[in-house]
């Protein structure tokens, strides 16, 4: 082996050696501190079940999700349907089932979609400063001027009904809130020494933006995240259950408790089990959230 080769060997071990071993410490701290926390291992439970059922919920439901049975419409819970039907005889277990894609599919969906839109005006905003900060807050001020469901509401109306004008939609008013997150992080980190060391250095904004501000607000945009998954997952249904997100059959859960409401009385069943699913992931997304915060918190991990 050559002298470079030796010299690179030996920078790329001790780099190895300086930089994975204290990583590894920190993840090894991290999942200690969530074996601490029941509530967050009930979190990260619910989770990977949601997960778990989307992926195979070929494999779970005993029916296909539009699959009709006139003359078994409406029956109560058996060991025949879990879940009982509804006024299709469709199997409401299966298509609560394969609602959890769709629910997955929206929380991450518009969340991602938020944060990244959020995230990078928030910094921009603050680091930028100056017209360039105050024109981004004033738009994000307005907003944040109209309540979320309405807003969201008039631009479903505008759009059409539909899943996807639904998720476009909680995106556009949901962005807002990263990009105050991110802005007050960036303003935070701006006048630190390592940043003014790295502008002395001539890096660029967008090098410091990207690569240097972006990793501070990381910890609390991604305990936003968490929260805000299940929140969307719950907007959606709202807005499905007025009649502006998910068309029936589509076994949404918002849609099909639109649906059960008009079979309350008698049908209890038809409502009340996809009513179940949203409470339970929303609060394991919940759980999920305020484990995540106490991990990422330098405050709260001392």
């Amino acid at each position: 082996m050559s002298k470079q080769k030796k010299y690179l060997h030996y920078r790329f071990s001790e780099w190895s050696k300086e930089n994975v071993e204290p990583i590894l410490r920190e993840i090894r701290y991290s999942l200690h501190m969530m074996r601490q926390s029941p509530l967050t291992m009930i979190g990260i439970g619910i989770f990977l079940g949601l997960i778990l059922v989307a992926i195979f919920a070929p494999c779970i439901a005993p029916y296909k999700p539009d699959e009709m049975n006139p003359p078994g419409l409406l029956q109560p819970p058996s060991w025949q349907h879990f879940f009982g039907t509804d006024e299709g005889g469709r199997d409401i277990f299966s298509r609560v089932v394969y609602g959890s894609r769709i629910s997955l599919k929206v929380g991450f969906t518009i969340t991602i979609i938020a944060m990244t839109v959020g995230t990078v005006i928030g910094i921009t905003s603050g680091y930028v400063g100056g017209i360039v900060d105050k024109i981004l807050m004033r738009v994000t001020d307005i907003f944040f001027a109209f309540p979320y469901l309405v807003l969201a509401m008039a631009i479903t109306a505008a759009l059409g009904p539909g899943i996807t004008n639904t998720m476009i939609a909680l995106s556009i008013v949901w962005w807002p809130l990263y990009a105050r997150i991110a802005r007050a992080q960036a303003l935070s980190v701006r006048e630190t020494p390592y940043i003014e060391a790295i502008r002395s250095l001539g890096a660029g904004k967008l090098r410091i933006i990207f690569i240097h501000a972006l990793p501070n607000c990381i910890a609390p945009i991604l305990v936003q995240a968490s929260l805000d998954v299940g929140s969307a997952i719950m907007w959606c249904a709202a807005l499905s259950f007025i009649g502006l997100g998910a068309q029936p059959p589509t076994p949404e859960w918002g849609a099909m408790i639109t649906m059960g409401s008009h079979y309350l009385r008698e049908s209890w069943w038809y409502a009340t089990f996809p009513g179940i699913m949203i409470l339970i992931v929303v609060l394991g997304f919940n759980l999920l959230g305020d484990g995540l915060r106490d991990i990422l918190d330098p405050r709260l991990r001392r």
